[in-house]
């Protein structure tokens, strides 16, 4: 079923610029041409990507015209919302290598054979000096310094470098290159988003309309979902891993992410609120939660699969029936280098605070310190967190 107009400049949206404006273009049945763009800095998504790319399926599903465009040259600079310092380059390799995962993963819930794809290389590449010139002359050096996270960094003696200033920039040109109707995004991205707007008109074109999205919060309950926090979900993972990271999200989160990361009907939201305020036992709707988005990404069957074994392992504190062996050549492991070798963690550094946190276990044993040796020359149950169980055992 189409998503209405409300629906559309609704549900999960912080600010829409300028709406009445967009209102009179949806109701006009004119094919708009919807824009998100990414740097793709990193290959492996979570859900809070994703809830950008739901309102873009929204937009698809509503017969629009929809444009990913990839930063392959912008993705070279990174954009420096959010973060105190300039971020490390990426080769162009590495982004475009990156935004082909990027697709993949998108096209869980986006139909992505349906879509325009952009690169930014393609007309940024080609700029020359006066080019970049008359782009700078839309711009004055106070209106750049607005931003936030410049006024953070001047304010705590940190560098803001001039290069810097030319990401809004190249950000709008993109909408003057695309012709874009409409853009999306974060609502860390509002400032490039509205560059897009004052570059267009400077170029002669109709300003685009803005939409922006909530920041989806972690599963830690107090910072953006982010994989440096450890705080994520992501699309890739097991259907199992999906469901446990589910319930471990903080009450206060539920009814946000039932509307920013599921297909739930908002009138059906608004009932499951309701039953939060008058006791619901909260972890009664996170297992639909949970079901929701395994669902989402995976499919009905895995949902049901992985709430039998939630309820197995952590509700009557068994563990899984089934888990994965592996064979390892060394009869004598460091907890730590146990733990990276089977990539349980990331990375000995993740190994080292997960047993410093008391989340690792040898046949049910907690292991106390990251000195720990471990023999593994007959079969051992490691367990790391809450979800992650493997055998292990040497050659």
């Amino acid at each position: 079923m189409k998503p209405d107009i409300d629906t559309l400049l609704g549900r999960g949206v912080v600010d829409v610029i300028v709406r009445k404006d967009l209102e009179d273009k949806l109701k006009s049945g004119k094919k708009l041409r919807v824009k998100l763009g990414i740097d793709p800095s990193g290959a492996d998504l979570h859900i809070g990507h994703m809830v950008v790319i739901k309102k873009l399926r929204e937009f698809q599903i509503a017969g629009h015209h929809i444009q990913l465009l990839f930063g392959n040259f912008t993705g070279q600079i990174g954009d420096p919302t959010d973060k105190l310092n300039a971020r490390k380059p990426k080769t162009k390799q590495e982004l475009e290598k990156n935004a082909e995962k990027y697709i993949g993963q998108a096209g869980k819930i986006l139909d992505t054979k349906n879509i325009e794809v952009a690169w930014n290389a393609n007309w940024l590449s080609k700029l020359s000096f006066g080019d970049v010139v008359k782009l700078a002359q839309i711009f004055t050096v106070p209106q750049m310094m607005e931003r936030d996270m410049f006024q953070e960094r001047s304010k705590n003696g940190n560098d803001v470098y001039l290069h810097e200033f030319m990401y809004p920039l190249m950000q709008g040109y993109d909408s003057v290159a695309l012709k874009s109707d409409i853009e999306l995004g974060g609502t860390d991205q509002t400032f490039n988003l509205l560059a897009g707007r004052k570059i267009q008109k400077a170029y002669n074109q109709e300003p685009q309309n803005i939409l922006t999205v909530p920041l989806l919060i972690g599963t830690d309950g107090k910072d953006k979902m982010g994989k440096s926090l450890d705080n994520y979900i992501g699309v890739n993972e097991t259907a199992q891993n999906m469901f446990g990271k589910t319930m471990s999200i903080s009450d206060e989160l539920i009814a946000d992410y039932f509307e920013l990361t599921t297909d739930i009907p908002l009138a059906e939201i608004a009932n499951i609120k309701k039953a939060l305020q008058e006791g619901e036992n909260p972890r009664n709707l996170k297992i639909r939660l949970a079901k929701e988005i395994v669902t989402l990404y995976h499919d009905k069957k895995a949902a049901a699969a992985a709430e039998k074994e939630f309820i197995e392992v952590f509700s009557n504190k068994g563990i899984p029936e089934e888990i994965e062996q592996r064979k390892l050549k060394n009869p004598k492991w460091n907890i730590v280098e146990l733990i990276a070798e089977t990539g349980l963690s990331s990375s000995k550094n993740e190994a080292r605070r997960l047993v410093q946190g008391g989340g690792v276990k040898i046949d049910g044993q907690k292991i106390q310190s990251i000195d720990d040796s471990i023999d593994i020359s007959t079969e051992k149950l490691l367990q790391v967190g809450k979800r992650k169980f493997l055998k292990v055992s040497s050659k």
